[in-house]
């Protein structure tokens, strides 16, 4: 979102599978690069912290040991400083194919020259009795030719502030950081290492079907060492797990592969021990390089979580969203100026999520000021108590029914917000200009009081029946007097402003509005006037209207891209909306992930992978793929 304080912030490619790029230039200059595209990133993690893998094999990023705890590997935030995990095979005229184990989130990047043909296999084990190991496996394997390596460990502890103190022996090391706000991490190896001044080094060689194997995580008790033998049982142990929770899904439609590999990515960002998701494992890779808009993502948005439950449902997964509406009842308080809940809170529920510049960090290409921490935490956005309620009454549709205590946590929370919906607000994109009367939240607050009727006849639950009626029809009736323009025949972002903004597609798709409504259609033509470029989709007119207070521009809005090709096929273009959503499928990187934007160059921006883009993709997929079944019945709200 071209936001505030705390954002989110080719061709026809017909895309049954992600793309794998074929080759790149000689890997022994590819590594000189002083950043990598964020694009030319994986993923791996265990739900309760997530590191980040560049196609030359170095982990350059990694919080550890929860997804907001300080890092210990950034280099992706300053190349110098931030620190990162290498293991190089020394070939020339390297080809380089990345890809995931299929229905896991275990990455493979395979190295290919002349000399020998390497494949590296990075992952984070889960137990599927429970117990949450957390910790990171590398295997390196020859499958052909005698290939020399190089691996090097340098942790830099605490955003790279913190000193380390090195025991090592052949084959293990601990590092114990100076300060207490990181835990000591230990390294073990199958092969002999080394101390370079505070890094830890190996050179070893490999023969076909020989493998090393490095394993980093929290220390063991005393005397106690890993079963490096029994590496290969917690490698099945963790493909077993990934294969078990994806054939739950129910969807069997186009685009399988690209659907199922975005639903095991958010599930990959949904705390395990908490319930609760992230929007993103990573902070301040910027929307625009070279700016200023640099937000930390590592924490739960309501919003963010909401349509993810949302998306997550569409699919048959059920308990994701029980499970987060048990975290969110332990959020529950009465503040007199923002209501029952916050915007967002840190995965175990903490309130004060106070931001700070790390001036030490050079940022992603030089792209500053480097945040943590997010202060849209201390602002009002009215619209997510319609995506709240709008979860909750999925939940109860496709899961267990409201307990009596829920239901009167939702009649308190509607008795503010019956109160409160007039307020201008910091709005979906969490804008600095200062608090405005915007559309989206106006919407949504229709929508907390439609799903709350809904919920409470479809489940005979006593309820001001008259008084929430009444309170909705009077939001809708101001959403038609207020923010419709005649001149321009749309509906506009901003009361009084003749502003357009992409988040109004959010209105058919939440049942405002009828997607062939005459007023719909000419606000969507409107919106692909001045918003649109070809299937990619802007937020909002950044730097023409300054709404959000801050300098620069932004990339498109991946999800809003995703958004109108809904929209589209709602309104019955399903051959227009088929094209564009193919090629917005071309957008993504070769494993099939999306971070936040797309540069008007085509590169990846914003923080990285975006839980927000997966869902709204796994969303327009599935109602387009069922529009273009013929299924008449394609509206689940």
């Amino acid at each position: 979102m071209p936001q505030s304080l705390a954002n989110r912030s080719g061709a026809g490619f017909s895309a049954k599978q992600p793309r794998i790029p074929e080759h790149l230039p000689n890997l022994a200059l590819f590594l000189r690069m002083a950043f990598q595209p964020i694009e030319n990133y994986g993923v791996i993690g265990n739900m309760q912290s997530v590191a980040l893998v560049g196609m030359d094999g170095s982990i350059d990023f990694l919080c550890y040991p929860e997804f907001d705890s300080p890092t210990v590997f950034a280099c992706l935030l300053d190349d110098k400083k931030g620190g990162s995990f290498q293991i190089r095979p020394q070939l020339t005229n390297v080809r380089v194919r990345q890809l995931y184990l299929p229905d896991t989130n275990i990455l493979l990047t395979r190295f290919l020259a002349e000399e020998g043909v390497v494949e590296l296999t990075d992952y984070m084990p889960i137990e599927d009795d429970g117990e949450q190991p957390n910790e990171i496996v590398r295997t390196v394997s020859v499958i052909r030719g005698n290939v020399n390596f190089k691996m090097r460990c340098q942790p830099r502890f605490n955003y790279g502030t913190s000193a380390h103190r090195l025991e090592y022996s052949e084959r293990c090391a601990t590092f114990f950081p100076a300060d207490d706000v990181c835990p000591p991490m230990s390294l073990y190896s199958t092969v002999d290492i080394t101390q370079e001044s505070q890094d830890i080094t190996s050179q070893f060689s490999l023969q076909p079907n020989q493998s090393a194997t490095f394993l980093l995580g929290g220390i063991r008790a005393e005397g106690q060492q890993p079963e490096m033998e029994l590496i290969g049982q917690r490698f099945q142990k963790t493909v077993r797990f990934w294969k078990t929770w994806i054939a739950q899904s129910n969807y069997k439609g186009r685009w399988r592969e690209m659907v199922h590999r975005s639903a095991l990515m958010l599930k990959l960002l949904i705390s395990r021990k908490h319930g609760s998701l992230i929007a993103a494992p990573t902070f301040s890779l910027p929307e625009e390089i070279g700016g200023v808009r640099n937000w930390d993502y590592r924490f739960t948005w309501l919003r963010d979580a909401a349509f993810t439950l949302y998306a997550l449902i569409r699919l048959g997964f059920v308990e994701e969203a029980e499970a987060f509406i048990k975290w969110i009842k332990g959020r529950l308080g009465n503040d007199a100026q923002r209501g029952y809940l916050q915007v967002m809170y840190g995965i175990d529920g903490r309130q004060r999520l106070d931001e700070v510049t790390l001036d030490h960090l050079s940022g992603y290409e030089n792209s500053r000021p480097v945040r943590i921490g997010n202060l849209a935490y201390q602002q009002l956005q009215l619209d997510i108590y319609g995506e709240m309620m709008d979860s909750i009454y999925l939940a109860n549709k496709y899961g267990h029914s409201m307990a009596r205590d829920g239901w009167l946590d939702v009649q308190r929370m509607l008795a503010w917000l019956g109160e409160n919906w007039k307020r201008p607000d910091n709005g979906i994109w969490e804008v600095r200009g200062g608090p405005k009367e915007f559309l989206h939240s106006r919407l949504m607050c229709w929508v907390a009081f439609d799903r709350a009727l809904r919920l409470a006849e479809k489940r005979s639950f006593d309820a001001p029946f008259e008084l929430w009626r009444r309170t909705r029809d009077e939001i809708r009736n101001n959403i038609f007097r207020d923010f419709w323009d005649e001149d321009l025949q749309s509906f506009v972002q901003v009361k009084g402003t003749k502003n357009l903004d992409a988040s109004a597609m959010l209105m058919p798709m939440m049942r405002f509005i009828s997607p062939v409504d005459p007023m719909w259609l000419s606000t969507m033509k409107a919106i692909e006037k001045r918003l649109v470029e070809d299937t990619l989709v802007y937020r909002y007119e950044a730097e023409r209207t300054h709404i959000d207070g801050l300098p620069g521009g932004e990339g498109s809005f991946t999800a809003c891209s995703f958004w109108y090709v809904e929209c589209l096929a709602r309104a019955g273009e399903l051959e227009k909306a088929q094209l564009l959503f193919e090629k917005l499928l071309g957008y993504a990187n070769h494993l099939g992930l999306y971070s936040e934007e797309i540069g008007s160059n085509g590169r990846h921006l914003g923080n990285f992978p975006q839980a927000f883009t997966h869902l709204t993709l796994i969303s327009a997929a599935t109602y387009l793929d069922r529009a273009l079944s013929g299924w008449k019945g394609a509206v689940w709200r």
